[in-house]
């Protein structure tokens, strides 16, 4: 019987703030593989909601290479689990691209994570980062990005976006956006910021006969689709949103 693995700790930066106490039993070796040959596109979506098999944790780590000119779409929405994480390490050659939308809903005292670690391993490939987090309660959404550029990629444009949504006191987000650069002709950029609805927003809303609770819908709304831009199958689109948007109906 081969040995398990070692069980992660805080201590360890990809996994400062996920809930490592409840990885007993997971399968953290277990890597799904994803390799995208030149010239190709890969499109794919990963959905945690109430509807699933209500396990506890749901963890999900994800291997991806892209091959020449190729791109790599991921889009994923976490709703569901008391602990759920998608883990995706991505490398990049010739003029690849990856695009990944992610978005984390959830209170209680729920943990929902996305960590990607983007190789930009040779020249002129792009990558684009787009995260959306809505808490509540004692609910904590996290992303931690790290960008690796090596020495002789050049002509690398890469960003990540992580915007946080609280709404109520109890909930957090953290972000820890990365960047390691070992070529001097790159365009790399981050940015996290976490705040509450648009005061402002609802009392014009509600002036012009807006209820509270469709005025919150239709702010939420507008927050999470910034995620789900870069995703041009309008079905698959308004399907992830109303996922998310029904989570937040629910609890609030």
């Amino acid at each position: 019987m081969p040995e398990a693995a070692e069980l992660p700790t805080r201590r360890e930066e990809g996994w400062r703030y996920s809930a490592v106490e409840r990885l007993q039993g997971e399968a953290l070796d277990d890597w799904r593989t994803i390799d995208i040959a030149a010239g190709e596109t890969f499109r794919d979506t990963l959905v945690i909601r109430d509807a699933d098999d209500p396990q506890p944790t749901r963890l999900h780590r994800w291997r991806v290479t892209i091959g020449e000119g190729a791109t790599c779409e991921l889009f994923a929405v976490l709703t569901a689990a008391e602990y759920a994480r998608l883990e995706v390490e991505v490398t990049l050659h010739k003029g690849a691209h990856f695009e990944f939308g992610g978005i984390t809903v959830g209170g209680r005292d729920t943990v929902r994570e996305f960590v990607t670690r983007t190789i930009h391993a040779e020249p002129e490939a792009t990558s684009n980062q787009t995260v959306r987090a809505v808490h509540w309660g004692h609910g904590t959404g996290n992303f931690l990005g790290n960008i690796d550029v090596v020495r002789h990629a050049q002509k690398t444009d890469a960003a990540q976006d992580f915007k946080g949504l609280l709404l109520e006191k109890g909930a957090s987000v953290n972000a820890v956006p990365q960047l390691e650069i070992f070529a001097d002709d790159v365009k790399c950029a981050h940015g996290a910021s976490v705040g509450q609805l648009d005061e402002t927003a609802r009392f014009y809303m509600a002036a012009r006969g807006v209820s509270p609770e469709l005025a919150r819908r239709l702010m939420v709304q507008a927050f999470l689709g910034d995620a789900l831009v870069a995703l041009d199958d309008d079905e698959t689109r308004e399907t992830l949103m109303q996922i998310a948007l029904d989570k937040v109906d629910k609890a609030l």
